[in-house]
């Protein structure tokens, strides 16, 4: 059977506004006309897409699901239409990245703002998910590329990593007394934690880490995003790791105690992650070989022998 894209188009505009009037106001088309070809949709298709509300219209559980593949096929000949329309130029263009809290703030955004310099007309789109999110969505093709913190299943994926960056154990003010001496991480089993949650893949990292320091810790507080963990620290609800760099302001200010250890945190690596079964555009290319050979010069290169290919 032929597709009709005009019904799926219509679709795609009604179920992002939630409203028939808006969205044929959108397309430049009517109401019934809107709704006849709704209907039309969801007899071909054989279910129920919309429930009809007095404030507007939402999606079923299969509108739901249709959704997430139309809004992926509208996102993409969006881009294409846009880099297309520029004649291909490498000058312009759209890239859309999925980031990590973590990867966005010690890496993607001072890279960012220096490649944007050099050229202002690409358009730049960043999703900030849960790794899990953001592997979810470049494997379904939503996403140029993404940027992650490790550890991730790397198996589905392109990967190179671009640098490696360190985690300290911090506590809040209140915790000046231990910060005076290194200490075993055993000392340090009584104190209330912060972490993140079980079913990530840190939570797993440094589970292995303190089985290997014969450690049993286990996050007191539980964070669902990285981007808690230093509020949550700070605010005295325990200590826990973090990221040098993101914690050496607070370090200096004196509203963060650096809790010294006789072992070592794991090593992180932050890496650029691509689906190996879609070929990116041109402007996502040249995005992706400028961060991988940006200059680093207060996070420490990483070592790309280690490449996934």
């Amino acid at each position: 059977m032929d597709i009709n894209f005009e019904h799926y188009k219509i679709f795609y505009y009604a179920a992002k506004y939630k409203n028939i009037t808006h969205a044929a106001a959108a397309m430049g088309s009517n109401q019934p006309n809107v709704t006849r070809i709704l209907k039309l949709l969801e007899a071909e298709l054989n279910c129920k897409l919309f429930l009809r509300e007095a404030r507007g219209i939402t999606l079923t559980r299969e509108g739901e699901r249709l959704y997430e593949h139309v809004e992926i096929a509208v996102t993409q000949l969006q881009n294409a239409r846009e880099e297309l329309a520029a004649q291909a130029s490498d000058e312009t263009g759209t890239v859309e990245i999925g980031a990590t809290e973590t990867a966005l703030h010690l890496f993607l955004l001072d890279a960012l703002r220096d490649f944007k310099k050099q050229h202002p007309k690409v358009r730049i789109k960043i999703q900030n998910h849960t790794t899990p999110e953001i592997l979810k969505k470049l494997s379904y093709g939503s996403l140029d590329f993404a940027v992650l913190t490790t550890p991730f299943e790397r198996k589905k994926f392109a990967v190179t990593d671009v640098c490696s960056f360190s985690e300290i154990l911090v506590g809040g003010s209140g915790y000046q007394k231990l910060g005076n001496q290194s200490r075993d991480l055993r000392e340090l089993e009584t104190y209330p934690w912060v972490g993140l949650g079980k079913g990530t893949a840190t939570y797993e990292l440094y589970q292995a880490f303190f089985l290997e320091q014969h450690a049993q810790i286990e996050p007191d507080t539980q964070a669902a995003s990285s981007d808690l963990l230093i509020p949550l620290i700070r605010n005295h609800f325990g200590i826990g790791f973090v990221p040098e760099r993101m914690a050496r302001p607070l370090l200096e200010a004196r509203k963060l105690v650096q809790i010294p250890l006789k072992c070592q945190a794991p090593q992180r690596r932050i890496c650029l992650a691509a689906d190996r079964g879609r070929g990116g555009g041109m402007t996502s290319v040249k995005l992706q070989k400028y961060l991988q050979n940006i200059p680093l010069f207060d996070i420490i290169p990483a070592d790309n022998t280690e490449q996934t290919q």
